[in-house]
């Protein structure tokens, strides 16, 4: 038994912490991604979000290789701190950088969640009751972890295993429904050039973010050298198939304009066109199961990472106090903040936000990797792809916002100036005698 695990809360088990993390990426992500794809590329759609799981392919091999290395449930923000000490401030910027990226994808599975909540009531354009349902379901998950670790297990398992079930059925029947063959839609939709592609796959890396949550968990877990890496590829094998496979079924049997024109919802909607009202219900139990179990996950894991950096005093101190192993405050802190966000934010913003953080800080952890990879039994071949890779997404979504909206480009740059104040603040309070 780990020292710090309450001696009557059981371990979390293997297909516990696969739930976690894809509940954790299989979320909204999808859901919000498909439309912004298809009106940006076409048919090309499940290959940029092939691409995009390979990107989330390099980024887990380092967390992995970390996490096994350092044995640390800080994972980004703990890693780097370790791979580079003496660096407060960085290390400090890097723990904001990641718990607000969580908090925004927190905020992105509830917009999900009450667009496709809403869809068939005639408040479903409202948007004032979308974010009231939003907040609500956020509310709801954050008293599910404040109630127990297991309770938080059982109830996870339960959303994700019967989601990825759901949204495999819902591909399995688009599929069935093909109008065209995949060569025939050439034509069709937007042109796509290879930068277009390699662009969608960088912004689709948000839909895969997720699969570090299980680190954060490693002290409620037994034999995390086995467990971490089978969990984590696990998830990201599984979230990659059924995104490609769900963008395979969408393009085949779903007009484009109406993925297009129906972007919050373009599943449901698209379904209900193709499928009729029962195909336009399985979709929408599909997308409240996966946004409901990734806003539990997210919960779980981001609030054991607040608590961390809380600890280290880069944070407020209340939220490094836990009972039986529940980090309470922190839960609260991050579902208030998320809450927060969907007030003052929009769709697509919270999505470019996310995206752009976790490939930033996942370039930091394949650099760490990299400096550390003779300890970490880390390949360099793998080490450098991962670096080289990462960099080049994030690069593509600065070009891609800069050149199509650049006012929100301000306002996300903005946003990181305001965390960097935040980090430089309690860093120096940090130091103070």
């Amino acid at each position: 038994m780990r020292p710090d695990r309450h001696p009557d809360t059981p371990p979390l088990g293997l297909a516990e912490l696969i739930a976690i993390a894809l509940g954790g990426m299989v979320g909204g992500g999808i859901f919000t991604i498909l439309g912004l794809s298809v009106a940006q590329i076409g048919l090309w759609t499940p290959l940029a979000i092939a691409l995009g799981g390979l990107f989330a392919l390099l980024a887990a091999y380092s967390y992995v290789k970390l996490a096994l290395f350092y044995r640390d449930e800080g994972a980004t923000y703990a890693f780097f701190k370790r791979s580079f000490p003496g660096h407060d401030f960085a290390a400090a910027l890097i723990g904001w950088w990641v718990v607000f990226g969580y908090i925004a994808t927190i905020a992105l599975y509830a917009f999900t969640f009450a667009s496709y909540a809403i869809s068939g009531f005639d408040i479903a354009e409202n948007d004032t009751a979308r974010r009231l349902v939003a907040m609500a379901v956020i509310a709801g998950f954050a008293a599910v972890n404040i109630w127990s670790t297991r309770g938080m297990g059982r109830t996870e398992d339960l959303l994700v295993y019967s989601k990825i079930v759901i949204l495999l059925i819902v591909a399995g029947v688009l599929w069935g429904n093909a109008q065209p063959e995949l060569p025939q839609l050439n034509g069709h939709g937007p042109e796509a050039s290879l930068f277009a592609v390699l662009t969608i796959a960088a912004v689709t890396f948000v839909a895969y973010e997720g699969f570090q949550l299980v680190i954060h968990a490693m002290d409620e877990m037994r034999d995390p050298v086995r467990k971490i890496p089978r969990a984590i590829y696990a998830a990201v094998g599984l979230a990659t198939t059924v995104y490609v496979v769900i963008a395979i079924g969408a393009v085949l049997a779903i007009p484009f304009e109406d993925i297009i024109t129906h972007q919050e919802h373009a599943l449901a909607a698209g379904a209900a066109d193709v499928l009729g009202p029962v195909g336009r219900h399985l979709v929408i139990a599909g997308a409240l199961l996966a946004t409901m179990s990734a806003i539990s996950g997210t919960l779980f894991g981001a609030s054991r990472l607040m608590r961390v950096i809380a600890r280290d005093g880069f944070f407020p101190a209340p939220l490094a106090r836990r009972t039986d192993t529940i980090p309470r405050n922190a839960v609260l802190a991050m579902a208030g903040l998320a809450a927060l966000l969907i007030l003052i934010g929009d769709l697509r913003l919270i999505l470019e936000f996310g995206s752009i953080t976790f490939l930033l800080v996942s370039i930091l952890m394949a650099v760490a990797n990299h400096k550390h990879r003779a300890a970490t039994g880390s390949h360099p071949l793998m080490t450098l792809s991962a670096i080289l890779g990462l960099g080049l997404g994030a690069l593509l979504i600065l070009i891609f916002e800069a050149r199509h909206a650049p006012a929100q480009l301000a306002f996300v740059l903005a946003l990181y100036a305001a965390l960097t104040l935040g980090a430089w603040v309690f860093t120096q309070l940090n130091r103070a005698p």
